[in-house]
């Protein structure tokens, strides 16, 4: 039996919180704060260029001992970018982080930012289909 891959675009959040690569990093703090996130997608024209996670804020603002007032998104945000198309595949995507060491994938379409995945989402997933499998198993015991 052949396996269809399930598309990451069914699984990936649309509305990826984005900044262009002049603002400030005090204002990326509080936007990830405000939108409860903890990555920052860097666009220009809709492109994403970047990313800048709570992590990249800890160790390139505070644990260089930077003056945040002097740094901007470009000066922190991780620009070797990986992105994933929407129509990946779950492994190819899950096969991507792993090999780059990475929790947040944008998604584009061209070269326009369409969303983007985390590792939690995954493993949410991950977690629904354990209590699925969990379901078939207690619908298939014997009641004593």
């Amino acid at each position: 039996m052949e396996r269809t891959p399930m598309p990451v675009e069914d699984l990936a959040r649309s509305d990826a919180v984005t900044a262009d690569p002049n603002t400030p990093v005090a204002e990326l703090a509080a936007t990830m704060d405000e939108e409860n996130v903890g990555s920052v997608v860097i666009t220009d024209d809709d492109t994403p260029v970047g990313i800048v996670t709570d992590r990249d804020l800890t160790v390139r603002v505070l644990g260089e001992e930077v003056d945040p007032a002097d740094r901007t998104a470009e000066d922190v945000m991780t620009d070797d970018l990986r992105t994933a198309e929407p129509g990946a595949g779950f492994y190819e995507v899950t096969n991507l982080m792993a090999e780059h060491g990475i929790r947040r994938l944008p998604i584009r379409e061209d070269d326009a930012l369409v969303g983007i995945i985390t590792a939690d989402d995954m493993t949410e997933l991950l977690a629904d289909e354990q209590q699925q499998f969990g379901e078939i198993i207690r619908a298939q015991r014997p009641e004593y």
